[in-house]
């Protein structure tokens, strides 16, 4: 692209409104004003931590029309912020099917461990659900091809939580890559943090009977059957394999997203993963300390993966090296080399939590047009695909072939069982 042709095309993609959010109060009062007749009614499933007050549960403030989790203390925690902030009441459940089976529901934003998310990813779908589902998308490879069959054959929209797609900075950035400002690119460089495990567990506890009002065993679900322990579950079950993938699957989910976005890689993926990972030496966790992992793109991209425990917020992020130089965007900006590189470049303001209220305001849009959202189903599927086979490269120690078109492992039949995992009876995904 001319420098011409793409000084217009960015200039026009900042004017035309391709970056403009919506502050938080601007949302909240946007929604108030719609008729009760026109007004998305959503169900919470999951509102402890991601889903709660001080996350998803803010966004959706005013269409929230039900509230079900099988703690409690979050439920009561939820239904009072609720009465406070939308002064309205809500259905209040332990059960979700009692959301699909609702009439009055029109979506669910499905907040739970990621061992839930495919199944009740499925069963909104098959109830006429539309999904909002948070990242990521699956625990498993083979989980996401049941997933998208799900809502195309429904109908249904369903927008992953990767809400790093509706940030600006990331809008800008990939659109810069994409647009040729770096050339021909050939390296991609995904920084993602260290566990903190240890900053919200302090120590590992005995196993005990679960507390009062929470349903662990309904909170185990699909995953194997084990003792409670407060240390597994809530925000800490992402560090244990039964329920998540580590910081791989969770800011993974997030980074690796952007990086594949722009290598133009939605519809496809790497053809190789190896690497090495480093573990807690007393074993207090299961998911690795730290990570380094090479991933290789048809095209001869090289994607390196790095967490770094005290990595600052700044520096966790993708960077996009070319010919001629390299552009790193994070939560809340871009850092061009050389800075040059940004000359021409109108760079908007980045307003903390804009990309969140985007990403919600984009799927309750797409519920009314019915089109696809900014993170449709299979593009979290192909993200978190990339997540999964860095976690199985270094959980089996072997360099991954991988098959982006048939979506399988090649020549390796011991490490091709990592795609999937057996349900716990009576649960299934079918």
């Amino acid at each position: 692209m001319s420098q011409m042709s793409r000084r217009h095309f960015l200039k026009k993609s900042v004017y035309s409104g391709l970056f403009m959010g919506l502050t938080a109060k601007s949302y909240r009062s946007t929604f108030a004003a719609v008729p009760p007749s026109e007004r998305v009614r959503i169900g919470m499933i999951g509102v402890g931590n991601q889903g709660g007050p001080r996350n998803n549960m803010k966004y959706f403030l005013n269409n929230i029309e039900a509230l079900c989790d099988l703690d409690q203390n979050y439920l009561a925690e939820a239904d009072a912020y609720l009465k406070k902030n939308a002064n309205k009441s809500a259905v209040k459940t332990d059960d979700y099917r009692r959301l699909l089976d609702s009439k009055d529901i029109d979506a669910v934003v499905v907040t739970v461990p990621d061992q839930w998310h495919a199944k009740m990813t499925v069963e909104a779908c098959r109830a006429g659900k539309d999904v909002y589902c948070e990242k990521p998308l699956t625990l498993v490879v083979d989980e996401g091809p049941v997933m998208i069959d799900a809502a195309r054959k429904n109908n249904r929209v369903v927008q992953t939580g990767t809400m790093q797609r509706s940030g600006k900075e990331f809008k800008l950035a990939v659109d810069l890559v994409q647009s040729g400002l770096l050339g021909k690119i050939h390296t991609v460089n995904v920084t993602l943090p260290g566990p903190n495990w240890i900053a919200r567990a302090g120590k590992p506890v005995p196993d005990s009977a679960p507390p009062q009002g929470f349903d662990f065993d309904r909170w185990l679900g699909p995953a194997p059957e084990r003792p409670y322990n407060k240390n597994r579950v809530h925000y800490l079950f992402r560090f244990f394999w039964d329920y998540s993938g580590g910081q791989q699957t969770n800011f993974g989910a997030h980074h690796l997203d952007i990086a594949q976005w722009g290598l133009g890689m939605d519809e496809s993926g790497p053809v190789s993963a190896e690497g090495s990972a480093t573990f807690n030496p007393d074993g207090w966790y299961e998911t690795p300390d730290t990570t380094n992992i090479k991933y290789t793109y048809d095209n001869g991209v090289v994607m390196n993966c790095r967490q770094v425990p005290g990595t600052p917020s700044k520096k966790q992020g993708t960077e996009f090296v070319g010919e001629k130089g390299s552009l790193f965007v994070y939560r809340g900006g871009i850092i061009a080399n050389p800075p040059e590189l940004l000359k021409e470049v109108d760079v908007p303001k980045i307003v903390n939590r804009d990309a969140n209220i985007a990403h919600v305001n984009n799927f309750i849009e797409c519920i009314k047009t019915r089109e696809k959202p900014a993170a449709d189903i299979s593009i979290g599927h192909r993200s978190a695909t990339v997540c999964h086979l860095g976690n199985i490269a270094v959980r089996t120690g072997k360099k991954i072939q991988w098959d982006p078109k048939q979506e399988t492992i090649v020549g390796d039949a011991d490490a091709a069982k990592w795609l999937s995992k057996e349900y716990r009876k009576p649960y299934e995904l079918v």
